[in-house]
């Protein structure tokens, strides 16, 4: 068991490149803490603790380290995200002219982004046609049909 002891610190190197190798491909920080716990676990096998005791250092500081300082690191990390919306999200209420004639069956509309979409009205809207050269809202995407409701004029246009 003093073997154990003795050469403990070349597992806790390996542990901790292992760890830190797997942090850089995940940004989820758990593996960063358990590479700091085992930097726990290498220290107090430096100042003698049996293998069993270094063991027990490291999963505490681990844990401790994931319950209390991962949680700001990760808000921290995604606080740099894009906030522009992307793909189907972007399209979620943008504006757009009707093409050809939209009803609950289909039709076609030009978005605020140039693109022609085949369209249907949503079962939220009483109207039952929605007439060329009319503006709607899209409030959802099924496939590849915009879900649009017609937009009351207030302004003439």
């Amino acid at each position: 068991m003093d073997v154990l002891t003795q050469y403990a610190w070349i597992a806790w190197l390996v542990l901790i490149l292992v760890f830190a190798t797997i942090e850089i491909f995940t940004l989820e920080m758990t593996f960063l803490m358990l590479a700091l716990g085992s930097v726990a676990g290498l220290l107090s096998g430096l100042f003698g603790i049996p293998w069993w005791a270094q063991f027990v250092v490291a999963a505490l500081v681990a844990v401790a380290l994931i319950l209390t300082l991962r949680p700001p690191l990760l808000r921290a990390l995604r606080r740099g995200a894009d906030p522009a919306r992307s793909n189907i999200d972007a399209l979620i209420g943008a504006d757009g002219r009707v093409v050809r004639t939209v009803s609950g069956a289909g039709g076609q509309v030009r978005l605020q982004n140039g693109e022609v979409w085949t369209a249907r009205l949503s079962p939220i809207t009483e109207q039952s046609d929605v007439g060329v050269g009319e503006r709607v809202l899209v409030t959802g995407i099924d496939g590849a049909t915009a879900v649009v409701v017609p937009v009351e004029r207030s302004t003439p246009q």
